[in-house]
Order: structure tokens, then sequence, then C-alpha cells
């Protein structure tokens, strides 16, 4: 059977490393914002390109204290891509905010520029993008509407570590960029963990200070805060794959390229790319109208798919008081998307039989 993921082997490689590490933090017996997290801090500022790098206990509190340290009003809009995962709508509720979806483009499934301006109000105060599957957002006519309209942009990177649009990095060009560490990510820990990414400084003190209870000395709160940091154990276990994402990004390029060479076009929707986009494939993500059919298929065949995501948000049970209009091509994509086996432990040979499985459906 291939496996759609295995963390033990995923992580075998670091294994030795990780180990060690763990072995030192618990003998030093320094737990919680350690020296590991301000080096992974500084390390993965460096690597993305921005001045300052807040860790924080998830890809969650990575949005919820974005838009938090912005101090907009309550009962503010902010624009957010009608499939995205539910994270990103979660984080503007809790801040009593109100979402307001975009419909992406069929054929990147990240937001649609072209819609984005319609759903602008005077109470529109914020978008958050997201890098869906590991492919940036189509950024400079993102940026140019946010700069027309005076809005703040905030990058959902939780799929995107060091994907690129023309050149530069996911997570700096708005005024946060947040990742997700979570352990299926290509920059994955062994447990929760996020970081917020920022070139302003101002923002970057206060975001400290509201990952800490609202306090930069303990017992002394200078904003109303939260309790999200991240793990000492968990930054150092990221300072040890962050040496190797480069690597890990590129075979799963690989991968892909093998899919998008191999795949017969006439069977299922592949993913779209081009030169200005530096995709890094947290997911590769197929369409076909007869998924149910197709990924049976694959499992009686020794193939495990996942599916990203089986509903879309204005259909879950939790929103339906937040919702009134259709949102006829996210329902299209959350319909019939199918991801496909991409990890880090998955050989070329695997590739091939996944692909050689496929273009026999239906023969």
């Amino acid at each position: 059977m291939i496996e759609y993921e295995n963390l033990a082997l995923l992580n075998k490689p670091f294994k030795k490393d990780y180990i060690k590490v763990a072995k030192a933090i618990i003998d030093k017996g320094w737990f919680v914002l350690g020296e590991n997290v301000q080096l992974f801090e500084k390390e993965f500022a460096e690597y993305c390109g921005t001045s300052d790098c807040i860790g924080v206990a998830s890809g969650l509190d990575a949005l919820i204290l974005s838009l938090n340290a912005l101090d907009l009003p309550k009962g503010s809009e902010v624009l957010v891509p009608s499939n995205t995962y539910i994270a990103t709508i979660l984080a503007i509720i809790h801040n009593g905010f109100i979402p307001v979806l975009v419909e992406p483009d069929i054929n990147t499934y990240n937001i649609d520029p072209n819609k984005i301006e319609e759903k602008i109000t005077n109470k529109t105060k914020a978008i958050i993008v997201v890098h869906l599957y590991g492919k940036l957002c189509q950024m400079d006519k993102i940026v140019s509407i946010t700069s027309r309209h005076n809005l703040f942009l905030i990058e959902d990177c939780a799929q995107a570590h060091g994907a690129m649009f023309k050149r530069q990095k996911a997570g700096t060009f708005g005024i946060f960029g947040a990742f997700s560490f979570y352990p299926t990510k290509n920059l994955g820990a062994l447990g929760d963990g996020g970081a917020i990414l920022t070139n302003n400084k101002q923002y970057a003190e206060k975001l400290r200070y509201l990952r800490n209870y609202g306090s930069k000395s303990k017992y002394y709160n200078e904003y109303i805060g939260f309790n999200s940091r991240l793990d000492e154990l968990q930054a150092a276990f990221l300072r040890i794959k962050l040496k190797k994402l480069d690597v890990i990004n590129e075979h799963k390029r690989n991968l892909a390229n093998l899919y998008n060479i191999g795949l017969n076009n006439e069977l299922i929707v592949k993913p779209k790319s081009d030169e200005v986009f530096f995709d890094v494939y947290h997911i590769y993500a197929i369409r076909n109208s007869n998924r149910s059919e197709l990924r049976d298929y694959l499992f009686d065949n020794g193939i495990k798919t996942e599916i990203h995501y089986p509903v879309a948000p204005h259909r879950q049970k939790a929103m339906q008081n937040l919702f009134s209009e259709e949102f006829l091509i996210s329902d299209e994509i959350h319909n019939s998307i199918l991801s496909l086996p991409i990890s880090y432990f998955h050989k070329f040979e695997d590739i091939i039989k996944i692909i050689d499985v496929i273009n026999r459906w239906g023969n």
C-alpha cells in the first residue's frame, strides 16, 4: 500500500538530530521561550526575507494574533477566499470581525483578484489571502488592490513554506505572514506550532507581548494577551528541518513534475502553474467529477489519498448563520478535489506506479 502520509517515515532522516537536541533541552531544563525559539525566529526570518519572526503555538493562533494586533474596529469586514480551510475564517470570527467570502480562481484554487473589489465596502479593513496547496496567490494584483483601498494584507502561509511569486517568498508581501508548522507541512514540527512574519518593528514588538499574556516582563501586563508561545522543543526540531526545507521542497517539486508530465489530461484536471510561480506542493490536488469512484479505485489498487477539503466553509454546520449567498466555484472545487501522495518520504517509483494506475482507470 502506498500511504498518503507517514510521519514516522517523513521524520526518519532527522530522528538522530531530534533526539540529540531533545536531550540537550531536557538536561538544560528551559522549555518555554528559550534560546531555540530565539534562534529559530532569527533563522526563519532570514530564510523568508523579513526583519522579524514571532513564534506562536499554532497556525490558527498566528492568524488570530495577527488580526488582533491591528486593533481594527469591532464589526470590521475581512475578505477571505471561500474555499479556504476553516481556520482562516475562525481567526476572523474570534476577533469579532465579519468574514466576507470571495470566490477562488478555478484554475489556481486561490482567491480570484478579479472578484475582490466587488466585495469591498466601507467596513472592509483587511484581506487575508491563502496560498493554498503550496502555490502563492497573484500577489502583484492583490497588493495593488490593498494599496488602492488602504486595506491591511495578511497572508495565510500555512501551506506555502518557501513558495514564491516572482522570486519573492510567501509571508513577505503583506503586513503579516502567518505560518503553521503542523507535522504534515513541508516545514513541519512534531506537534503544533506557528509563526508570524513581519517587517514592521512596532507590530513585531506588540506581537511578542500578545503571545505571552500581553506581558514582556513577568507579572506586568500591557495588553489583553494570549498564551500562545512556540514550544522550545518544537523550535529546536524546526531549526533542524529548516536547514533541509529547500531539499524537501525540491523533492516534492520533482514528484509533482512526474505527475504533471505523466498523468492523462483527459482523465483528471491537474494543478496549473507557470514560470512566475515557484510552487512547493504541500498538496498535489487533482480534480474529477467522479471523485468517489476514482478514490475507491485507487484504494483498491493499493494507493491511499486524501480530500482537502470535503466540505466548503459556507456549508459547515458551524457557519450556517454567517453566509447567505451561493459560492458555486467553491462548491465545485470541494466536490471534486482529490489529493495524491506527495510526501518527502515518497520515491519516484511510488509516483510512477500511481500515474500508471490512474491512467488505466476506466479502461
